[in-house]
């Protein structure tokens, strides 16, 4: 891969930088990454006995009965807000380290303190992801009757902006930011994880090139993808609990969720959906860091 880094001044600030590069990344995040999402929120929270058998079988059910479009339900959400989302968790990222850093912009971080920037972006994320999540997942689960309001009525939400209105109508402005514990200590220790991956491999790889050479397509490919799967080992369990509790207005508390889930089935009720979340993990943080990287390049290239 030609490198387009140059040595001069950049004639855009660092801040823009990461906000034009993390929203270019979030955008090639959801069009890669949004069908096995859709899955695994299906999986995630699908009733017991289980509707669906497999990761699978709800690919086919989904399909026959909405054709490869309802793959993208609710799509808009995340298109809408993962841009802006991965915009601030870049830039919470970029000025973390710098903040780190203490003004010596050529101070290389351990991998420690690159963690410890990414959970402080994280914590960040949790404020934007909960809202997004949360609409996402009314549309990715509601049948055709739609989904059960805090009556125990059917609404159906016809777009993100409609589910967004209802649900404040229903129950106010903090209904949107239902789960917004849970989401805090699902991101924190996820985005430190994901940022020492990154980092990391990237490092390994580039001490396996010869003479100093950049690090190339497949290398960035390949840190950015294995990433995605270092996300989610400290988080995915919450992620479960979280999806639950946004999507029944039942609970009445996290520990509620947790405790119905264990009961249901076990320790494995934490690891529903992990299948299509791994197969996505993948090629959706490949394409978030590739993207992320190519727009930064070209960027301190003008």
């Amino acid at each position: 891969m030609t490198s387009l880094r140059h040595e001069k001044r950049p004639a855009i600030p660092k801040l823009a930088q990461d906000l034009i590069a993390g929203t270019i990344g979030g955008w090639a995040q959801v069009v890669v990454g949004h069908p096995p999402d859709t899955i695994k929120v299906r999986l995630q929270t699908q009733p017991s006995p289980p509707i669906y058998s497999s990761a699978m079988d709800c690919v086919r059910k989904l399909v026959k009965e909405e054709g490869p479009k309802g793959l993208y339900r609710g799509v808009m959400s995340p298109l809408a807000g993962i841009g802006f989302c991965n915009a601030v968790m870049f830039m919470a990222n970029g000025w973390s380290r710098r903040m780190l850093q203490n003004g010596d912009e050529q101070r290389v971080l351990s991998i420690f303190e690159i963690g410890v920037a990414g959970s402080m972006a994280g914590s960040v994320m949790a404020f934007l992801n909960c809202p997004i999540e949360l609409l996402k997942v009314k549309l990715q689960t509601q049948d055709p009757k739609g989904f059960v309001n805090a009556s125990g009525k059917h609404e159906v939400a016809v777009s993100v902006i409609d589910c967004g209105v209802r649900t404040v109508r229903a129950q106010g402005l903090g209904g949107i930011y239902r789960g917004m514990g849970i989401t805090l200590m699902r991101d924190a220790p996820s985005y430190f994880s994901y940022f020492v991956a990154y980092e990391g491999l990237k490092r390994v790889f580039q001490s396996m090139k010869k003479d100093g050479q950049e690090l190339g397509t497949f290398g960035l490919l390949m840190a950015g993808g294995l990433s995605g799967f270092a996300a989610w080992i400290p988080a995915y369990p919450q992620d479960v609990i979280k999806s639950n509790y946004q999507n029944d207005l039942r609970y009445k508390s996290i520990s509620q969720v947790a405790k119905t889930l264990y009961r249901s089935n076990g320790p494995k009720a934490f690891l529903n959906g992990l299948g299509p979340t791994l197969v996505r993990a993948f090629p959706a943080n490949a394409a978030t860091f590739f993207a992320y990287e190519m727009a930064m390049d070209f960027m301190k290239g003008i």
